[in-house]
């Protein structure tokens, strides 16, 4: 499950293609004598780890780290008052969007990766749909697997969408498709219940554009849209509406997906409007449509490309209490870097806070005032 390579004075462990976990020589040569690598990559206090893919230092995060897995977007879970429960197993893409609201991939802005274990992970998310069954009777939960980047970069997915299927009612995932192949959409039936596609464009040069990579294969994607449609699993095709780009091929992604099946069971499109984002990227010469304007737009090609959240069974539910108020000071320690420089994350009261400008270490403990505690999602300035 891993490879080794001897890269001068380090020893580097690439695990199931995405943990990288470099190790010194001179202490990999002492630990040798006595251990197994396995063992060595378990317990060596003194290794760095990183996103293969995107090169970026990551953190491994387990439940003997004590780090919760509710306060941040780009790890863990994510309740924002509905039957659905966000799942986000890792960050980081193998893709590099021009429009990403995220800059993932090769970013310019992000400097840090996250990696939950999926038994930990299983263990929280199982707490969480207990506690909106106690609340919502009858309701049915959703394990909706996506995140900051690509979620099957994962390199645990096919296990965890197995596991989340005995706790939840419905498991769906957001995909790039890229990843997947007929083998493991043959293995995911019976498990997965919908996959939402991005496709932004059939056209290979353009979809090559759009994605970043000379290296795109959209006839793959369009493959594994086929493949999906004849599953049991439903296809649901999401392309992102990035105007002077894309405009042309929104009509052919809709055609391609009514021929081949999509949506057999919920709605078959997604049209997503692209967005511009502070620290996202901005393609040159995109025109930035109002939301008046898309909505608009997509009635005048199909009234069914409005969606809603009852297109998809979503439903009010008590969300988990908020730990902290807006304004409110608090202490914590600082425990991992953030996703962005000057970023740096902290815990406090079994919650992750997001401590954003800021010059301060690891270790450190720091007096901060809470900005915003939407969705338990929280984040604050040092005061």
């Amino acid at each position: 499950m891993f490879r080794k390579t001897f890269e001068g004075n380090e020893v580097v462990f690439v695990i199931r293609d995405v943990i990288e976990v470099r190790i010194p020589r001179k202490v990999y040569e002492k630990y040798s004598r006595r251990y197994s690598d396995e063992e060595i990559i378990t317990y060596c206090e003194h290794k760095n780890i990183y996103n293969h893919i995107t090169k970026r230092r990551m953190y491994y995060i387990t439940k003997e780290s004590g780090i919760p897995l509710i306060g941040h977007t780009a790890f863990g879970l994510i309740d924002r008052g509905t039957n659905l429960i966000q799942v986000r197993p890792c960050s980081g893409c193998n893709l590099n969007c021009i429009f990403c609201s995220v800059d993932e991939g090769i970013s310019k802005t992000r400097v840090t990766d996250y990696m939950v274990d999926p038994d930990y992970l299983l263990e929280e998310f199982e707490k969480l749909a207990e506690f909106k069954r106690r609340h919502c009777k009858g309701v049915k939960i959703e394990a909706h697997i996506d995140g900051q980047g690509e979620p099957f970069i994962y390199p645990y997915m096919i296990d965890l969408i197995k596991r989340l299927k005995d706790i939840a009612d419905i498991v769906s995932v957001q995909t790039n498709g890229t990843l997947l192949d007929e083998r493991k959409i043959n293995e995911l039936e019976g498990y997965l219940d919908r996959i939402n596609l991005s496709i932004n464009s059939l056209d290979g040069k353009k979809a090559k554009l759009l994605a970043g990579r000379a290296d795109y294969d959209v006839d793959h994607v369009k493959s594994i849209a086929k493949e999906i449609a004849d599953s049991e699993i439903d296809l649901l095709i999401a392309p992102v509406w990035v105007p002077k780009y894309n405009d042309e091929d929104i009509m052919e992604i809709l055609e391609f997906g009514k021929r081949i099946g999509a949506g057999r069971i919920w709605k078959p499109f997604g049209v997503q409007k692209y967005i511009k984002y502070r620290f996202g990227r901005h393609p040159k010469g995109a025109k930035i449509m109002s939301f008046r304007d898309f909505y608009s737009r997509l009635r005048e090609i199909d009234r069914n490309l409005i969606l809603s959240p009852r297109d998809f069974g979503i439903v009010k539910c008590r969300s988990l209490p908020k730990r902290f108020k807006i304004g409110e000071r608090v202490k914590l320690r600082l425990e991992m870097h953030g996703r962005i420089k000057g970023e740096m994350i902290g815990i406090a009261r079994d919650r992750v806070i997001q401590v954003v400008d800021t010059n301060k270490k690891i270790g450190e403990v720091v007096n901060v005032r809470i900005t915003r505690n939407q969705h338990n999602i929280y984040v604050a300035t040092p005061v």
